[in-house]
């Protein structure tokens, strides 16, 4: 008995040195083919444009190409749920957002993905502000003149964003409650055909990412209010924070990171956050995402996963608050 006990031990001890030989193996030989990375909102916005930065970046790194692939709809919801529901092979992987991570999960009336138990954490890579813009011709110069026009004509003043559920529709009812306005939201397939329609004055005010706000706001094709973090954006600095101008609390901010669907091998994991090191690493690409006013925040997959479950805790109560919900 005790002979026969001694052979299955160094037989599963054998198989499970195997396996992590096969396992380290696979990690060596990947990327052998392309890899999708799915940006679940509009080729334009502020996402999409870091996405593709670090994608680059990464395809430069990795000796494969890592495509980027638009998959918009539900403010980010169709794209994270082809992600979740995509093969844990390495070759999927999602460039998330507070919005598919937080936000969604929360406001949505049913979830069509778990932001915890499907996906498996790679890395974060940052943070941006977010910045209350309007149309040029909307008399304004400041938040207040801007919340007593709203006041005034309520009929007259409504809000872009780049969808249901996102940190910019969350910044435009934060925005109402606190400032006692009701402007209408207007939500768009993502931060590009928004700022189309707010340049072309079909909305008078939006909220945005900042990064795809810049150019738009030094062209002076739109006028920038307030950034909506607690401190002013470094890269633009002439822009006051929403609490300067009264509203005392107000703060809302968007942050990127990349993820692969649940159960993929921790070994590609480990793989790609190495890469992704590498890459935030790189003095070019970090002046890049910095020129979009990105603050990088690059974490481990640990680290990442305790983010998003702190993000659905701090965030929880006051999405409940506003009484949003999306189908």
């Amino acid at each position: 008995m005790e002979f026969a006990k001694r052979i299955f031990c160094r037989s599963v001890a054998a198989a499970a040195a195997l396996a992590f030989t096969a396992t380290g193996a696979f990690a060596q030989a990947y990327p052998d083919r392309s890899i999708s990375m799915i940006v679940p909102f509009a080729a334009g916005g502020s996402t999409d444009l870091v996405a593709r930065i670090v994608a680059q970046k990464l395809s430069e790194q990795m000796g494969q190409s890592v495509v980027v692939e638009n998959r918009v709809g539900a403010g980010g919801n169709v794209g994270a749920a082809a992600v979740a529901k995509a093969p844990a092979d390495g070759y999927t992987i999602l460039f998330a957002t507070i919005s598919t991570h937080t936000l969604n999960p929360l406001m949505a009336k049913k979830s069509s993905y778990d932001p915890v138990k499907d996906f498996a954490p790679i890395g974060l890579i940052g943070s941006i502000p977010n910045v209350l813009v309007i149309h040029p011709d909307v008399p304004a110069k400041s938040v207040q003149e801007l919340i007593a026009l709203a006041k005034k004509d309520p009929q007259k003043y409504s809000y872009a964003s780049s969808g249901v559920a996102t940190p910019l529709h969350l910044s435009g009812e934060m925005f109402n409650r606190m400032a006692g306005t009701s402007m209408v939201h207007v939500p768009y397939r993502g931060a590009g055909p928004a700022m189309n329609d707010l340049i072309g004055g079909q909305v008078p005010v939006m909220f945005d990412n900042l990064p795809s706000s810049v150019e738009f706001i030094k062209a002076g094709k739109i006028r920038a209010l307030a950034v909506t973090t607690k401190q002013r954006a470094k890269q633009m600095p002439d822009i006051p924070t929403m609490e300067e101008q009264g509203l005392k609390g107000y703060e809302t901010y968007s942050w990127q990171a990349l993820f692969f669907p649940a159960n993929t091998p921790r070994a590609l994991v480990d793989r790609v956050n190495g890469e992704l090191k590498k890459a935030l690493a790189d003095a070019t690409l970090q002046k890049r995402l910095e020129d979009l006013t990105m603050t990088i925040s690059f974490s481990t997959p640990d680290e990442l996963a305790a983010h998003v479950k702190e993000q659905l805790d701090t965030w929880g109560p006051i999405t409940k608050a506003t009484g949003v919900q999306i189908d």
